[in-house]
């Protein structure tokens, strides 16, 4: 399988949106600091993913999870999570309480 998932900073609330072939393998990579992407904003929960049979699908639906209308999608998805942990916005959007 191939994951598109979605990782929230402990630090500052921050969002990060990758693929991958090995999701545990990959949380713990960006956990200890292994990628330069996320280096600076660890500690991370993963807070959303999904599995694809192919790894083109996932590559796919990462890049429409990074544009706007995959955002607002994260946004409707997430929104009683969101609500709970009382983050206010991702990647400029807004949340509404």
């Amino acid at each position: 399988m191939n994951y598109v998932y979605v990782l929230k900073s402990r630090k500052d609330d921050s969002w990060y949106t990758g693929s991958t072939r090995d999701l545990r393998k990959r949380f713990n990579q960006h956990n200890k600091g292994q990628s330069g992407y996320t280096r600076d904003k660890i500690p991370y929960d993963i807070i959303y993913y999904e599995a694809c049979i192919n790894e083109h699908d996932a590559r796919v639906r990462e890049k429409y999870l990074k544009s706007g209308p995959g955002k607002r999608y994260l946004k409707n998805r997430l929104k009683s999570f969101l609500s709970l942990t009382g983050v206010m916005g991702i990647a400029g959007i807004d949340i509404e309480k």
